[in-house]
């Protein structure tokens, strides 16, 4: 795992459309655990900025677009929405034109840029105040960072891997939130 965290930081700093020459399922699994794992650790490990963003009255998370989806839908349609919907519609905007950008400039800011987008178009599942907006480095801090992992994942294994780990990053959290329900 630390490999693959080291491989994903050095990326990160400098990124390359280039795909991984290993083509071996198993390498590429274990490789994509990895990264759901240090996907889903770095989204805990920034979701108490946000806790504390609302504790201090800055931004009222009950007025968010996850929480009003629990109130509507039932869960079979919110795993729909959450697990299948989103990481493909979202997959196909933002990472899928990742490999148009192939001049090595142009491909390192089309990936920056399309990370940070990622992010702010989740900044519509607040309701937008001055606050949200103020702060919302720190409330799609999550996501942008995400979308830097899966553009990685799209551009060394391809696009149905980024829709996977996506995929995967968005059930853990649903099915923990879930959880939490019945508590």
């Amino acid at each position: 795992m630390k490999e693959t965290f080291n491989e994903l930081i050095a990326y990160l700093r400098n990124p390359v459309l280039e795909k991984d020459t290993n083509t071996n399922n198993s390498y590429r699994f274990q490789k994509f655990l990895h990264l759901l794992v240090i996907s889903i650790l770095t989204g805990a490990l920034l979701t108490p900025l946000i806790v504390i963003v609302s504790e201090l009255g800055l931004v009222n998370l009950d007025d968010h677009a996850m929480k009003d989806m629990m109130d509507k839908f039932g869960k079979p349609m919110i795993l729909f929405l959450t697990i299948i919907a989103a990481p493909l519609l979202e997959e196909l905007f933002f990472r899928a034109p990742l490999t148009l950008f192939t001049g090595k400039k142009t491909f390192k800011i089309a990936f920056y840029v399309i990370a940070v987008l990622f992010g702010l178009v989740h900044i519509t599942n607040y309701n937008m105040t001055i606050n949200v907006l103020l702060l919302s480095p720190i409330l799609v801090a999550p996501q942008t960072i995400l979308g830097g992992y899966l553009g990685f994942i799209r551009t060394r294994f391809g696009l149905q891997w980024s829709i996977l780990l996506h995929a995967c990053y968005n059930a853990f959290f649903v099915l923990i939130s879930f959880a939490g329900e019945s508590i």
